[in-house]
Formats: C-alpha cells, structure tokens, sequence
C-alpha cells in the first residue's frame, strides 16, 4: 500500500482536465544580479500566497555577464525547488547558448544545455513541492534527450513548454556567421514535431486554448517587414499556420526584451490584417522586478488574461 501513496498524490494533485477556471503566475529573465538572487525566494513566497494552480519561468536564470558556473545555476535551482506551487522552467540564452562568452567562463554551450537537463528536468514532474505531472517529448524515443520540451492541460488549455533561446535561437551556435549549426537543425527538428502535436492534440480534445512558452522574442516585426530572423522564422510561420486553423485561442509568451507587454503582433502575410485568436504576452524581466498573473477560463471568450504585478522590497524594520 505504501508503494502506492506517491502515485496516488501526483494522480490526487494533478491538473483537472475538466474547464474549471484555474490561475497561474509567469515570470523569467530573472535573477539577474545579486539583488535579484537574495529577494527571488520572497518573489516566489509572494506567488505561493496566491493560491496558484502553477507558476513558469520563461528562462533566463542569470545575466548575460555571470559566469556560467554550476554553483551559479545549481544555486536557482536549488530555490526552485522551494516553491511550494508547482514550477514549469524553460531554458533561456544566458544559461546555455551564451556560456562560451569569457565573461561567462567560456564554457561549451551544448555541455551546459547537458547539465541544464540533467538538473532541472530530472523525471516527469514539475519543480517545487506539490506535485504536477507533465508530459516530456523525451519520453518519445525518438528525441529522448529534448526533456524540457513539456505540456500539460488545466482549465479547458493546453500549456506548452519548449526550447526556444535568444541569441537568435542559436542558429550559427558559437560562430558569427554561415549557416545553421546542426544542434539548431535537429532541435528545431523536434520542436516542429512538438508545436503540431499540441495543436492536433487542443483540436482533438476540442480544447479552449493553447497558450506556448519560449524564452526568446521571436521578432513579430522584424518578420512583418521582411527580415526575419533565420532562428525563428520557420517557427513563426508554423505558428502562424496552426494559430489560424485552430478554433480556440493561442497564446505565446516569452521574455527576452524585459518589458512586459499584451498586444496581438502577428499578421496575416498576403492581408495583412491581425490574426484575431493569437496573442503575445511578455513577461518582465531585469531590472523589472515581478511576475504576471495569469488566469485561463473556458467558458471566457477571450479564454486568457493577464495582470502584471510588479514587485518592490518591503522595507527592513529597524
């Protein structure tokens, strides 16, 4: 019997399936500095005290200056681990595409993408202390080692995790220039794969909506006037296909830029006209301080909404 009470806890406290409404945080490109790093604990007490189905960090755990060392990322990690809301991590640029700069210690970027997984994507759960089960395109044979590409439902949704960097996606990896590096070719290879089932999965279970987490900006208006970024173009065209195909709403959410914003950039690119059912949400980041609330309601016809909650030091008593 005893065996089978962990089973039972993560099957008790999974997500509902069912479209109850259900509220969520988002933060990312933070901790940035030593500031960051000594209040983060109490950003995340603050999210903890919302009665929160599940919180996601959009990546980005460190500056773009630190070095890339393990006691620097093993050290948020470690606070991670703390939440007592379950915690979604998506890898940014600064802890893995970025580390062979010197002032990062100049380390190899595919050796730090290792340790990264192998740290904070150890099994099937999300991080923190109340148990949320995800689903791991790792746990498809055939991209075995892509363990934070995730996805789990709550609220009538689809929540989708995937490894999507700044640094232009790491398309020329530690090079200036030529053509795309083969670690750039076979991850975008899996999360082709990735983004189609999540869509052809909300459209199968007739889902509400589906709302995607990247660390990057992907350059809605680079690619709107006709330059777009070779490290996300071929994502924005997918996305914008299955986006206008789909029947419920899509959000994306990244960080990257460090301000948060909600507007609807992506165009239809022979009318020209908005793409209703899509939205961006950026998440804040350094020297910003804070997080977004998130809510998801089925029975909303904008299915998604958000409320930045900027987060300032109390003051020391005396």
């Amino acid at each position: 019997m005893k065996r089978l009470l962990p089973a039972l806890a993560v099957a008790l406290l999974a997500l509902p399936a069912h479209a109850e409404p259900v509220a969520f945080g988002l933060f990312g490109d933070t901790p940035y500095n030593h500031w960051e790093r000594e209040h983060l604990p109490d950003l995340i007490a603050e999210m903890d005290g919302e009665n929160l189905a599940f919180v996601v960090h959009d990546g980005d755990i460190k500056s773009g200056s630190e070095v890339c060392s393990d006691e620097l990322l093993q050290g948020v990690l470690a606070v991670f681990k703390k939440s007592a809301t379950p915690l979604v991590y998506v890898p940014g640029d600064n802890e893995w595409t970025d580390c062979h700069r010197r002032s990062n210690g100049s380390y190899d970027p595919l050796e730090r993408l290792d340790k990264l997984r192998q740290w904070f994507f150890p099994d099937d759960l999300a991080l923190g202390g109340r148990p949320l089960k995800l689903e791991r395109q790792s746990n498809d044979p055939a991209f075995a080692k892509y363990r934070e590409n995730v996805r789990w439902e709550a609220g009538g949704a689809l929540f989708v995790g995937m490894n999507l960097p700044g640094s232009d996606n790491n398309f020329n990896g530690t090079q200036r220039s030529g053509g795309p590096v083969a670690e750039f070719i076979e991850r975008s290879a899996a999360n082709r794969i990735w983004l189609a089932q999540a869509f052809a999965l909300a459209r199968s279970k007739k889902l509400h909506g589906i709302l995607i987490v990247i660390q990057a900006n992907p350059g809605f208006e680079d690619a709107d006037a006709g330059k777009p970024s070779p490290g996300y173009h071929d994502f924005l065209t997918q996305l914008r296909e299955q986006t206008q195909v789909f029947a419920g709403q899509v959000v994306l959410v990244h960080g990257d830029s460090h301000h948060h914003r909600i507007d609807q950039p992506m165009r239809d690119p022979e009318t020209k006209e908005t793409v209703k059912n899509f939205t961006r949400m950026e998440t804040m980041g350094s020297p910003f301080f804070g997080w977004v609330r998130g809510t998801v309601d089925a029975a909303d016809p904008q299915v998604f909404r958000f409320l930045p909650r900027f987060w300032r030091a109390r003051p020391q008593a005396d």
